[in-house]
C-alpha cells in the first residue's frame, strides 16, 4: 500500500471535489457489491451444489472457502499494485478474472473445476474493498474516514441482496449455473462504469518509486509490531463469522432443520442482507476515538458470540431467523476494527496495516468455513446436529479471538486501557 493513501486529505487539495469523490467512490462500490455476492452463493447453492456432485459439508466448505482464500491471499499484491499503478489500474486488471471466473464455475462438470472458478472469482474481486477504502483515505478528509466507509460497507452489502430471494427464485426456476452467468454479465457491467467513470488526479512524486522487495519487506515490519497479532486475530473472525453463517450455512440450517424451501430460505436471506446493510453506517456514525473504542469491541464481539450459542442450542425457527437479523445489524461494529486499525499504527503504514487487517478477515472467512465443514462433517459422524457444532465452533473462534484481543500487547495510546 502506498505511503500517500494513508493521509486521507481534504478532496480539494487532493485534485477532486468532493461530489467527484463521491461519484467515483459509488462507482468502485459496484465491484465490492459484486465481490459480496459472489462470497454469500453458498447459502442458495449450496443444496443444488450437493445434489449435482454429491459434495459433503467438508467440500461444501471447501468450496466457499475457495473464494475467500484467493481473496485473502492477493491482499498484499493487490497493496502493491495500488502503489505502484494506482486504483482505478489496478482494479481494471483484476477484476476480469472475476467474470472468467463465473463462466468457468458456470460451465463447471466437476467439483475441481468448481473451485477452481471459485479460485478465479476471489483474485478478481480481491482488490474490489481495498480501492474503496484506499479511495477513500486519499481523497476525503480523515475525520469522515470511519463514517464513509461504513456507508461504503453498507452500500456493498447491496451485493448480498442478489443471493436472497432473488438467486433462490433465479435457481429454482433455472438451475445454479445461471445464477454465475447473471453474475458474471453484472461483473462486465461493473467494470465497464469503473472503466469509463473513475479517474485519479496525478499525485506529485515524494521520492523514488518503491520497488516491490521494499514493500514486501516493509509487510514484514508490520507483521511483527507487538500490536499486530491481537488485532489481526480478531479480524480473522469477525467478518467470517457472519459471512459463514449468512454466505453457507443459513440456507442448509433452514432447510434441514425447519424444511423451509430453497425461496422461502432466500427470503430469510434478504432480510438478513437489509438489516445488514445498516449496520456499518449506523456504527459508522457511532464511533469515538480513544480507548471506548477498543472496550466497544471487545462487547460486541462477546455479544456476538452469544448469538451463535443461542442459534446453535435452542432450536427455534423464530430464534435462528431473529438472532441472525441481530448478527447481520451487529456485525457493522467491523467498521470500528477498521478504524481501530487506522490509529494503531504510525501514519507512514496506516494503508499497509489495512492491507493486512483486510488479508486476516478473508484468510479468516477461507479458515472458518473450512473449519466449520470439517465440524459438521465430524459432528454427524458422531451422532451431532451438524448445525449446532457449526455454531458452537464460530462462537468458540470468536470468544478466543477476542481474549487474544485482549491479552496481547495493545497500541501505546490503550495499553493502559488494555
Amino acid at each position: 500500500m502506498p505511503v500517500e493513501a494513508v493521509a486521507a486529505v481534504e478532496p480539494a487539495s487532493a485534485g477532486l471535489s468532493l461530489r467527484s469523490a463521491w461519484r467515483m467512490v459509488l462507482v468502485l462500490c459496484t465491484a465490492f457489491a459484486l465481490s459480496q455476492a459472489y462470497r454469500t452463493v453458498g447459502a442458495i447453492m449450496a443444496a443444488p451444489l450437493q445434489s449435482e456432485f454429491g459434495l459433503s459439508a467438508q467440500a461444501l466448505g471447501v468450496f466457499s472457502g475457495s473464494f475467500h482464500f484467493a481473496f485473502g491471499a492477493m491482499q498484499l499484491f493487490m497493496g502493491i499494485g495500488i502503489d505502484l499503478h494506482g486504483v482505478r489500474r489496478t482494479v481494471l486488471t483484476a477484476f476480469p478474472l472475476a467474470i472468467v471466473g463465473a463462466g468457468v464455475s458456470a460451465a463447471a462438470t466437476n467439483f475441481p473445476m468448481l473451485v477452481a472458478g471459485q479460485v478465479l472469482i476471489g483474485v478478481g474481486c480481491a482488490p474490489a474493498f481495498l480501492v474503496c477504502t484506499v479511495f477513500i483515505a486519499r481523497h476525503f478528509p480523515a475525520a469522515r474516514f470511519a463514517s464513509v466507509s461504513g456507508l461504503v460497507l453498507g452500500l456493498g452489502g447491496l451485493g448480498m441482496l442478489l443471493t436472497g430471494t432473488p438467486l433462490a427464485w433465479l435457481v429454482q426456476a433455472h438451475s445454479w449455473r445461471m445464477g454465475f452467468v447473471v453474475l458474471g454479465v453484472a461483473s462486465a457491467a461493473a467494470w465497464l462504469a469503473i472503466a469509463a467513470s473513475v479517474r485519479e488526479p496525478a499525485r506529485a512524486a515524494t521520492g523514488p518509486r518503491e520497488s516491490i522487495p521494499a514493500a514486501l519487506r516493509q509487510f514484514g515490519a508490520l507483521v511483527v509490531m507487538p500490536q499486530t497479532l491481537g488485532i489481526m486475530a480478531l479480524a480473522s473472525v469477525t467478518y467470517a463469522a457472519f459471512i459463514s453463517l449468512r454466505g453457507l450455512w443459513l440456507g442448509p440450517l433452514l432447510i434441514a432443520r425447519h424444511h423451509y424451501s430453497l425461496v422461502q430460505s432466500g427470503n430469510v436471506a434478504l432480510v438478513v442482507s437489509v438489516v445488514a446493510l445498516f449496520g456499518p453506517p449506523l456504527f459508522g456514525r457511532l464511533d469515538r476515538d480513544g480507548p471506548a473504542r477498543r472496550r466497544r469491541i471487545v462487547g460486541c464481539s462477546l455479544v456476538y458470540a452469544a448469538l451463535f450459542v443461542v442459534i446453535a442450542f435452542l432450536g427455534q425457527p423464530w430464534i435462528d431467523i431473529g438472532g441472525t437479523i441481530v448478527i447481520g445489524l451487529l456485525s457493522g461494529f467491523i467498521v470500528w476494527q477498521y478504524a481501530d486499525v487506522r490509529v494503531s499504527y504510525p501514519a507512514a503504514i496506516t494503508g499497509r496495516a489495512m492491507a493486512v487487517f483486510t488479508m486476516a478477515m478473508f484468510l479468516g472467512v477461507a479458515v472458518m468455513q473450512w473449519v466449520t465443514g470439517l465440524a459438521a462433517s465430524v459432528g454427524a459422524a458422531h451422532g451431532f446436529e451438524p448445525f449446532a457444532v457449526v455454531l458452537a465452533t464460530i462462537a468458540a473462534l470468536l470468544v478466543l479471538a477476542t481474549l487474544a484481543f485482549v491479552r496481547l500487547p495493545a497500541p501505546a495510546q490503550d495499553r493502559k486501557v488494555g
